[in-house]
């Protein structure tokens, strides 16, 4: 990726664009974020920067990461990502990096945890259909159905969609256009829906697809 920031989900909202249509946009607090480490090929084996986000009282860090944010001469961080950038000569610890590197009308991808919605049956997990409720289906109108081959395997096949944990997973929505920049309160208005609830942490990053 050419950029990158780490930022908080705010919300959905609306806003107009010059002609009077509505846009629909989800509103992040992007940055301000300090890189807190920076790696290179001759030290790491790749090269990529660490970012931190929202400020952590002292005393709630423990002493590995605070070693690691006084090595690195800044501030306790809620939030560490690392990215991998294409160019990171102009980067040094210790360097802000700000909503107002994204411009509107770029595209980009999101990346953040989906909301998570516990352990759930096919037809909310898998979109199965229920069965009739007319005549003979008993109590199993919301049941997966049968699982098993015969004889041969006698197992169930990996893979097969079943009842089970649903959501809190990274997922990330491609190619999404930013609608609006607001460098002043380091907000910025993507247009549509971006994964996770309102006040979980996303990655904005320039689009592989552009």
């Amino acid at each position: 990726m050419k950029k990158g920031i780490i930022g908080k989900k705010i919300g959905m909202t609306q806003i107009f664009d010059d002609k009077g249509k509505v846009i629909p946009v989800t509103v992040v607090e992007a940055g301000p974020c300090v890189v807190t480490q920076k790696k290179t090929v001759e030290t790491d084996g790749y090269d990529a920067v660490q970012l931190g986000f929202g400020d952590q009282k002292p005393q709630r860090v423990n002493k590995p990461l605070s070693g690691h944010f006084k090595k690195g001469d800044v501030a306790p961080k809620k939030t560490l990502k690392e990215l991998r950038l294409e160019d990171i000569s102009a980067l040094n610890v210790g360097d802000l990096i700000k909503v107002d590197t994204f411009e509107a009308g770029e595209r980009v991808d999101v990346t953040g945890t989906s909301k998570g919605k516990g352990y759930a049956g096919v037809i909310k997990r898998w979109n199965f259909h229920r069965l009739k409720e007319s005549h003979g289906s008993g109590p199993v109108a919301r049941h997966g159905g049968s699982n098993g081959a015969c004889s041969s395997p006698s197992r169930v096949w990996k893979g097969l969609k079943m009842a089970g944990h649903l959501g809190a997973e990274t997922v990330t929505v491609q190619n999404l256009t930013v609608a609006k920049v607001d460098a002043e309160n380091n907000l910025i208005a993507i247009k549509g829906a971006i994964p996770g609830p309102n006040g979980g942490v996303v990655i904005v990053r320039d689009s592989v697809k552009a």
